[in-house]
């Protein structure tokens, strides 16, 4: 997968990573991946190309 930047809101820092997944959720497409320092989730916005991209 290609490696996209996350904001973790928690601990107010910016991480990369390859290891999410894409999650639809009102009609919009979303990264998720696992917070660096926490347990938490981290989201981010993507676009329907982007998605679609990804998913393939």
């Amino acid at each position: 997968m290609e490696e996209l930047s996350f904001y973790d809101v928690k601990s107010k820092k910016k991480f990369n990573s390859s290891d999410y997944s894409v999650k639809q959720k009102s009609g919009r497409f979303f990264a998720v991946t696992k917070s660096k320092v926490g347990t938490h989730d981290c989201w981010r916005v993507l676009s329907k190309d982007q998605a679609a991209k990804i998913k393939k």
